[in-house]
């Protein structure tokens, strides 16, 4: 039997005062929503496959109803979260192979930008259907072309910002970045207002196992190296950054290629020269407006020199 994603059963069991509805999610798991407008505060993870008839009723006994409450509420959150983050890198990466097949072709060997594009899709874990399928797209005869349209502007308590965009209607775009920073309570700005307050690298994030940073340091150096420094990723790993000149970038990619060392992530960042400090309540006013842009369907990535 296949289950669509989501239906309403047509069962309404009755406890206590309140009325809950049977739900299921794509993996067949049962979800519980309480009141009129079925807000979701209970969970169960016990398959319903031999609790339902041909009309998708569910029969359900109470030892299959568990009241998760507020933990439920945490976990969703987060979940929905990773996974909007998850889905919105893989647009962006999915773009960025677009542009980089049209500029260079479909052989990484012979496109070093082809090559970055693939090593950011592996560090997010990109599915290797979802690269093919992008650059059939750039390949196919209903060629997207993307626009990169660098906007800049600042978030409130004068926080500069760069939003870096890659669209197929340059004139929904710029509508789209101009009302969030309006909703958000900044100011677009125009060309050169805000970028030179910031500089373009080049960001290589390695693997540290078994490399001396002191050696790949003096080893580096010679192609354009012009920090070394330690970080951790938003899983909690450690990683080696390396920055380099936007002019470096490829000097660098090559040379990290004939010493045989992989980069999980090969970026070009605005790293800003000076910092603006802010208190708690203001940084949470500017991670909001970066949320929203963020959350475009244009915008591939946002940076800010909020200290």
């Amino acid at each position: 039997m296949k289950f669509p994603d989501f239906f309403n059963t047509n069962r309404l069991l009755k406890k206590r005062r309140f009325f809950i509805k049977a739900c299921l999610d794509s993996r067949v798991n049962l979800l519980l929503f309480e009141g009129a407008r079925g807000t979701p505060i209970k969970f169960s993870i016990h398959p319903l496959c031999n609790f339902m008839d041909e009309k998708f009723n569910v029969r359900l006994h109470p030892q299959f109803i568990f009241f998760m409450g507020r933990i439920f509420e945490v976990r969703k959150a987060s979940m929905f979260a990773r996974y909007d983050k998850m889905a919105k890198n893989f647009t962006r990466i999915g773009k960025e192979i677009i542009i980089a097949v049209k500029a260079g072709g479909p052989d990484p060997s012979q496109n070093a930008a082809l090559r970055r594009c693939f090593q950011n899709a592996r560090s997010v874990g990109m599915p290797k259907d979802r690269v093919e399928a992008a650059i059939k797209r750039a390949q196919g005869k209903e060629l997207v072309n993307y626009d990169e349209i660098l906007y800049e502007g600042y978030a409130p308590h004068g926080v500069a910002l760069l939003v870096e965009t890659a669209t197929d209607n340059h004139v929904r775009t710029v509508a789209n970045v101009k009302s969030h920073f309006n909703k958000g309570g900044g100011a677009m700005g125009n060309s050169g207002s805000v970028a030179f307050q910031f500089n373009k690298m080049g960001v290589f994030k390695l693997n540290p196992e078994g490399l001396n940073t002191d050696d790949l340091e003096l080893e580096l150096i010679d192609f354009g190296l012009e920090e070394l420094g330690e970080s951790t990723t938003d899983e909690g790993k450690e990683v080696i950054v390396l920055r380099v000149a936007f002019t470096d970038f490829g000097n660098m990619q090559k040379a990290l290629e004939e010493k045989n060392i992989t980069p999980i992530s090969a970026e070009l960042e605005w790293i800003p020269s000076t910092t603006v400090p802010v208190t708690d309540e203001q940084a949470e006013d500017i991670s909001k407006l970066i949320e929203r842009l963020e959350q475009d369907e244009d915008v591939q990535k946002v940076f800010h020199n909020m200290g």
